[in-house]
């Protein structure tokens, strides 16, 4: 019989139909490990483009801010304080009356100097006529004309002390202090308020001397304190010292707040941003787009759906922007997020739009 052979054919033929499978699953299994492969190489990235504006180098220091003028108004005369006519906070103009004491001692001396040197004035003048006909020795006519003299110095004196009464601001300014109350008995030379001459106010920065050449009177300043942290006010270089402090090496920059509006406050602690030089129009692009190596900083370009490693040349840099000088020309589209695992030729996937 045949069936021996028959049966060997049938064994043959299963074999080649599992070959057969397994060759094409393996075929499969390489596909899919080449799309898998494809996949992983595009690495997904955020794209934008480079913008032109404008960039600043700016020069940061810190100071107390402080008032322009300064004056301790202190009685010149003792008495009870009869009057208070200023209070904390107001406005006041150099020779405005701030309060009064009570006069009335010194008005009465006063009256009394001016009684005692008109009796006098009288007699010096009856004296003057018997002087010219020869009835008064020339001596008791300087005496009495001395006399004279020395009771209107009094008169004089009495009538400033009184004034003095009168507690007068020394400058213009703002109230910022007063250290009485009504009804109060002060001395002479006693403090009974201070004024500050709070516009414009100043900012004293002390500088390194490496940076004398770069700031010069007239630059503008932006100026922001604690107290306000989501504002900024303008100022301007006013005044810079013309030596160098050999104990610290840092030379004085007085800058005026320019517009205050009665927001800023002697004594409070602020940020002075002195703009020392300006680029118009430059090449600007976020920081996170900066890949800094050892060798050499670079951005990433996309160049046919690959990113494309770029050497640049940074300039100054301002907030969350980098200016730059050489590599760029401003229309390309490059990596912003996601450069980190990036190299020369790496396949991406954008994510996003691109954008500035």
């Amino acid at each position: 019989m045949h069936i021996q052979p028959l049966y060997r054919r049938v064994l043959f033929l299963l074999a080649l139909i599992v070959l057969g499978a397994c060759d094409m699953q393996a075929k499969d299994d390489d596909d899919q490990e080449a799309a898998d492969e494809e996949e992983v190489a595009a690495i997904p990235v955020e794209v934008g483009h480079p913008t032109r504006g404008d960039i600043f180098a700016v020069y940061s220091a810190t100071a107390a801010l402080e008032a322009d003028g300064e004056a301790e108004v202190v009685a010149k005369v003792g008495g009870e304080i009869v009057e208070l006519l200023v209070e904390e906070g107001d406005i006041v103009k150099s020779g405005q009356v701030l309060a009064r004491l009570d006069g009335d001692r010194l008005r009465l001396e006063t009256q009394q100097a001016k009684a005692n040197l008109s009796k006098l004035e009288q007699e010096h003048k009856r004296n003057t006529d018997l002087r010219e006909r020869g009835l008064i020795s020339a001596d008791a006519f300087e005496n009495i004309r001395y006399e004279m003299d020395s009771l209107r110095a009094a008169y004089n004196m009495a009538r400033l002390e009184l004034s003095y009464t009168e507690i007068k601001a020394p400058i213009d300014g703002v109230v910022a202090d007063r250290y009485v109350k009504l009804g109060n008995t002060i001395s002479a030379e006693e403090p009974v308020f201070h004024v500050s001459d709070m516009d414009p106010l100043l900012g004293y920065l002390h500088v390194p001397e490496r940076e004398f050449r770069k700031v010069r009177p007239g630059q503008p300043v932006r100026i922001s304190v604690d107290a306000m942290p989501d504002e900024s006010f303008s100022g301007i270089v006013a005044r810079i010292s013309p030596t160098v402090s050999a104990e610290t090496g840092t030379f004085k920059v007085t800058v005026e707040v320019a517009e205050n509006e009665g927001h800023l406050k002697p004594g409070m602690f602020g940020r002075f941003n002195i703009i020392i030089d300006k680029h118009k129009q430059a090449i600007l692009v976020r920081r996170s787009a900066i890949v800094v190596g050892d060798v050499e900083t670079v951005v990433y370009v996309i160049e046919d759906g690959v990113a494309r490693r770029r050497p640049i040349t940074t300039g100054y840099t301002s907030g969350g922007n980098i200016e730059i000088l050489e590599g760029l020309t401003g229309d390309e589209e490059i990596v912003v997020v996601g450069q980190s695992g990036l190299k020369d030729g790496t396949r991406i996937s954008i994510i996003n739009p691109a954008t500035g």
